[in-house]
């Protein structure tokens, strides 16, 4: 993989960070499954996601925001060689906790603003919580949402703008937040942005089902309470493993049925185009590469959505 095609992939996993926090679900359980290609070894994900929006004014134009999520990832890493890189320092599961803090207002007939901060539990959990376990972020966003109040000559569509800072290794600047989505066609949308673009095509007219084909960004992160030097690079004894991280970057299909307008069932499939599961030391540089092949991708799941 050439530099510049490096520098993109680095950009889009920055941003992705940055627009993923500003989630319009409500509720999520999510199941995802990675078999990694080539390998014994596979990733396996479980996801609860919980948001409360609480009117503050009379007319609903101001809310507070109290969120939670819990995601535990499964690591099976079988092959020899790789048991080999870790020796005794296996690392079968991580674990993120993440509560947050929102406030949100109408500033005009045009523009909501927000702002959030939040903390993490980014860690295998092998010993009783440290320092290093625990990322903080803070961000600032504007959404121009026009879905039901519909300019003349113009189609539904909604913009969220802004930006982020997170305290997670390797990311000090804070990063940019974009994500547009339009309804072009009384059965078609789409959206542009990351972690995700989509174009979306509704089986029926009364939304009940959809199709999508879409391209979308996977980021797990996860701090190693006890560091090590992986067995492949001891004998230069100085780069020490102190995370985990995958990144995947994927196309693929997926389906959607609409038990309400909020209430929804998904299952996608994909393969990815980028794959980066490591090691890497304190300031987020990689020092081990687990797996790098391109690999299928499953995930399902049912959310509540504004």
């Amino acid at each position: 993989m050439n530099y510049r095609l490096n520098l993109l992939i680095v950009f889009i996993e920055l941003i992705g960070l940055g627009v993923n926090a500003q989630t319009t679900d409500l509720a999520r359980v999510e199941f995802l499954n990675v078999p990694l290609s080539k390998s014994d070894n596979s990733i396996q994900r479980y996801r609860i996601l919980m948001q409360s929006p609480i009117p503050l004014k009379k007319g609903r134009s101001d809310f507070f925001v109290v969120g939670a999520e819990y995601r535990y990832l499964d690591v099976n890493i079988k092959d020899d060689n790789d048991k080999l890189a870790f020796g005794s320092h296996q690392v079968s599961s991580i674990k993120r906790i993440s509560l947050y803090l929102g406030y949100t207002w109408k500033y005009s007939d045009e523009w909501r603003l927000g702002m959030k901060v939040g903390a993490k539990v980014q860690s295998d959990l092998e010993s009783s919580l440290i320092a290093d376990d625990f990322t903080y972020e803070v961000g600032v966003y504007a959404i121009n949402d026009k879905r039901k109040n519909v300019p003349k000559g113009k189609n539904p569509y909604r913009l969220i703008a802004g930006l982020t800072y997170s305290t997670t290794p390797g990311r000090w600047l804070p990063l940019p937040i974009l994500n547009y989505y339009e309804e072009f066609h009384p059965n078609w949308t789409f959206t542009i942005g990351v972690p995700k673009t989509n174009i979306r095509h509704y089986l029926n007219d009364n939304h009940k089902d959809a199709i999508q084909a879409f391209a979308t960004l996977d980021n797990d992160y996860a701090n190693l309470q006890q560091n090590f030097v992986p067995i492949s690079i001891q004998s230069s004894g100085t780069k020490v493993a102190e995370s985990i991280q995958t990144t995947i970057v994927l196309t693929g299909l997926g389906y959607e049925h609409f038990f309400t307008d909020h209430l929804v069932f998904y299952a996608y499939a994909a393969h990815s185009v980028y794959n980066n599961f490591r090691l890497e030391d304190g300031d987020g540089d990689k020092i081990y590469q687990i797996n790098s092949r391109k690999s299928p991708y499953f995930r399902a799941g049912i959310k509540f959505k504004y």
